[in-house]
């Protein structure tokens, strides 16, 4: 069992003072009314770099040894753009391995943080590979998106802020890629005590979590075709796995088209520009699919790294209803 406590995310929220963006909690009464509860909205979205992200790559990142040659990361684009920030912080070289699809925001965005950017096939090449070995014959540190203790403790951070603000939460929300902001999220809801229940939200397309849990052990999965590029993961990491096997209570998926709506939602009710993969739990909560009714619920939005004409092509897409 992998040890990962509340105390590795409290010791995460220290380090990260004065540097991550203690992003507001929003509230809607139209969203209380559609779901019948209370909803409070973690805006991470106005983190720095428009994500969670940064928070676990600035956790790990900032640990680092003196002496240090500089990382290598891989990522679809919000941890890269969080691990070129941190390094640039912490005076160190950054190079990441990006998905030749990848948005072309997040691509001039790590680039403009100072990043050295590898490209490759997602459908063909494996990433981990690809940057280990770039990690190996450069002499640099690997910082994975997920499957590291550090990053996992500094995504949790999130959660902590939101239930240090919010009292008395029965549900807490998160979106699930390879698992680490809701393995920090988990641990942070559990930590604190009653019934509160965790409930992590996929891509229909990418549900290789739930499938996990269903499971009981990492299944894989084909490259998701969805929007949520965030979440266009094929399995769980095995650190990640083994904490949300424990305290994640349950997950539900979302159809690309809720996402869209939940971006609209956001935009239009909220004033908040959210990213697909970003959308997740609130799309979760708009459906009514998180089964909440009546509860106070927390919801992560996890990122807004989305340019201006990949929200208006999403949005001016016909969904049905």
């Amino acid at each position: 069992m992998t040890r990962f406590e509340i105390s590795d995310i409290v010791e995460a929220a220290d380090r990260l003072r004065g540097v991550a963006v203690r992003t507001p909690v929003v509230t809607s009464e139209a969203l209380d009314r559609i779901s019948r509860g209370e909803v409070f909205l973690k805006a991470e979205n106005l983190q720095r770099t428009g994500s969670f992200k940064f928070r676990g790559a600035y956790n790990r990142i900032s640990t680092l040894p003196a002496g240090t040659a500089g990382v290598a990361a891989y990522s679809s684009g919000n941890h890269a753009q969080a691990v070129a920030l941190a390094a640039r912080l912490a005076g160190l070289p950054a190079v990441v391995v990006m998905p030749e699809d990848a948005p072309p925001s997040k691509v001039e965005s790590t680039r403009g943080y100072g990043a050295e950017i590898i490209p490759y096939d997602r459908y063909s090449q494996d990433r981990v590979e690809l940057a280990t070995t770039v990690a190996e014959e450069r002499g640099l540190v690997l910082v994975p998106p997920y499957e590291d203790l550090m990053v996992m403790a500094g995504q949790g951070t999130a959660a902590l802020e939101l239930f240090r603000e919010v009292r008395d939460l029965d549900v807490l929300v998160a979106p699930v890629g390879g698992g680490g902001l809701m393995a920090g999220s988990a641990t942070v809801a559990k930590a604190f005590g009653g019934a509160i229940r965790t409930v992590g939200v996929e891509p229909e397309a990418g549900d290789d979590t739930r499938r996990s849990l269903l499971a009981g052990k990492r299944v894989e999965i084909p490259v998701p075709r969805t929007i949520a590029d965030g979440l266009q993961v094929t399995s769980p990491g095995r650190q990640t796995f083994d904490v949300n096997r424990t305290r994640l209570d349950h997950v539900i998926t979302v159809s690309d088209e809720e996402l869209v709506d939940a971006m609209a939602f956001a935009f239009e009710y909220l004033k908040l520009v959210l990213e697909p993969s970003g959308a997740a739990g609130l799309a979760a909560v708009l459906t009514q699919n998180a089964d909440s009714g009546g509860a106070r619920i927390g919801v992560i939005l996890s990122g807004g790294n989305v340019s201006s004409e990949r929200f208006a092509d999403l949005l001016a897409t016909p969904r049905e209803h």
